[in-house]
């Protein structure tokens, strides 16, 4: 194979991979690292080239064969015949077209492509915002699919999914996924770690996780976790006996002894004390039934945990099918997001349902989904009943609030108990249902307590921004954490990225309304014409 050098840049408009090649290191511009010279800069450039070889069968240097010789080994991806060609161009195709955008390659020892990672300019917007709460989807992988796609997965100001990020793993590793989390983590503004992580079980997410994110809150998919019961006790024959338990157990339980006692009487019921799966599931259950994870933050992603491909990616989708169909399904999505911002923007609110002063105040403030689910609260409000103090310490006092609870078969209802705490002096409210830290908004129960005590707005507290009809999306927050990020002088790269976020945020307010498109169109121009005065001055 012969080579000619045409052009070498020694710029890099993207993260080298920590593994390209023993003799590359990664670049991150700061003063503590010694200056790289034009001829190192040269030769890790040429480096990269050759190690990124693609034959003109659009092959790695390694062939199909190669790959099925060593199967139990996940040290390079399974690239059928132009895949690695078809990256490389939607690469490069991409970066012409979208000037935020990132990727990163990382190859094993002998030059093999071995993982990928890439995200797009408006989901790197998406992760100033989204990040609090994640789901990591590895299904594609753990599932065998043809693509051996990861995604980072985050809830919108609409309750929508939004992509924050996408990898390829050649295999379910550690040392794979902590690869993936450090070159995801470059991408997010401030480094910034999310509050909680949800994943399937597996311990090597498990094990990264905890490495890469000490102090975020791993938990495990109950979403997941329910869809398998069919899989995993289905062939019992008192089924239906114990999936009806195990609801019970899992959904039914307000304390920690409540979910002790079912889960106990359900084993001693049907008889499955030693089955495998649910004494693995029991042992976990600290990272994945709610009873446990109360003082967990999921920002309501834990109700919305389909994968983000799920229309377009069957078992035997192609890679370059997913290429085409991944720009598709990012269109759908974000003409969602818009039609939805524009909704809420919208004059015409949704009509109210009742007198209550919660209701009149989120309805101005709230995204027009959100206001409908806590609509819904203060609706049921009215089924609750007897709110009662049942103790008292100070300015902190508890409370039982009584609700008719509808249940699944007909129109039957329960009355349960909820207890409130609430502290007069701070505005502090907590209900034992834990709805504020699981879905983002208060629950009927504490929307009670605060009526009865003559609060008649919710505080502030508990009105997150994240879900405000106002949320300025696309601003990105300092990389060093507050004001205004520090400019290297140099870097003509951190220019572009940063002008293409302040243009895409003028974009998005302008499509509100006609009015805000001509505003911003004219901004535009106005901008442009002293950029040319500027430019003029400097050229005299």
């Amino acid at each position: 194979m012969r080579w000619r050098v045409l052009e070498v840049a020694l710029e890099h408009n993207h993260l080298l991979g920590s593994k390209l090649h023993k003799s590359i290191k990664k670049i991150n511009g700061g003063s503590t690292k010694r200056k790289v010279s034009s001829t190192d800069g040269e030769v890790r450039k040429i480096k990269l080239y050759r190690a990124l070889v693609i034959d003109s069968g659009g092959q790695t240097r390694l062939s199909a064969r190669e790959v099925k010789t060593f199967p139990e080994l996940p040290n390079q991806l399974n690239l059928k015949k132009g895949d690695a060609q078809a990256i490389y161009n939607y690469f490069c195709r991409m970066q012409l077209t979208n000037p935020s955008f990132f990727y990163s390659m990382d190859l094993n020892d002998e030059g093999h492509l071995r993982n990928v990672f890439w995200i797009d300019a408006r989901s790197r917007a998406s992760c100033s915002y989204f990040v609090d709460s994640i789901f990591v989807d590895n299904s594609y992988l753990s599932g065998k699919y043809e693509i051996p796609l990861v995604t980072f997965v985050g809830t919108n100001h609409h309750g929508q999914s939004v992509l924050l990020g996408c990898g390829l793993l050649s295999g379910e590793t550690t040392e794979s996924y902590l690869w993936l989390f450090k070159t995801w983590l470059h991408c997010i503004p401030g480094r910034m770690s999310p509050q909680t992580i949800i994943t399937d079980r597996c311990k090597f997410l498990e094990k990264a996780i905890a490495q890469m994110f000490p102090k975020s809150h791993h938990c495990f998919s109950l979403v997941h976790i329910m869809r398998r019961i069919p899989e995993k006790l289905g062939g019992l024959g008192n089924y239906d006996a114990i999936r009806k338990a195990f609801g019970k157990a899992v959904y039914d339980s307000m304390k920690v002894i409540e979910f002790e006692a079912a889960w106990g009487y359900m084993i001693q019921l049907v008889g499955v004390s030693d089955h495998e799966w649910l004494r693995s599931l029991y042992e976990d259950r600290l990272k994945w039934v709610p009873v446990y994870l109360k003082d967990a933050y999921f920002a309501g992603i834990g109700e919305n945990l389909h994968p983000f491909f799920d229309k377009y990616i069957h078992k035997q989708t192609p890679l370059k099918e997913f290429l085409d169909k991944y720009e598709l399904a990012l269109h759908k999505k974000h003409k969602e997001e818009t039609l939805a911002d524009i909704e809420s923007r919208s004059a015409s609110a949704l009509a109210l349902r009742s007198r209550c002063s919660f209701e009149l105040q989120l309805s101005k403030v709230y995204t027009r989904e959100l206001f409908k689910k806590f609509q819904f609260e203060v609706e049921e409000m009215y089924s609750c009943f007897n709110t009662m103090q049942i103790h008292v310490d100070g300015p902190i006092v508890i409370f039982l609030v009584k609700e008719r609870v509808l249940l699944g078969e007909g129109n039957r209802r329960e009355v349960r108990d909820y207890e409130v705490l609430y502290n007069r002096s701070g505005s502090e409210v907590r209900c034992i249902c834990s709805r504020f830290n699981f879905s983002g908004y208060l629950c009927r129960h504490a929307l009670c307590v605060l009526n009865f005590n003559g609060v008649e707005e919710v505080p502030g507290r508990y009105v997150l921004s994240r879900w405000r009809k106002d949320y300025k999306r696309m601003y990105v927050p300092s990389d060093h954490g507050s004001g205004e990020a520090v400019v290297d002088a140099t870097d003509r790269v951190e220019w572009l990225n940063r002008l293409h976020r302040s243009a895409l945020r003028i974009v998005e307010e302008g499509l509100g309304s006609v009015e805000g498109y001509d505003a911003a169109l004219q901004a535009f121009e106005e901008s442009l014409n002293r950029v040319h005065e500027v430019e003029e001055r400097v050229n005299v």
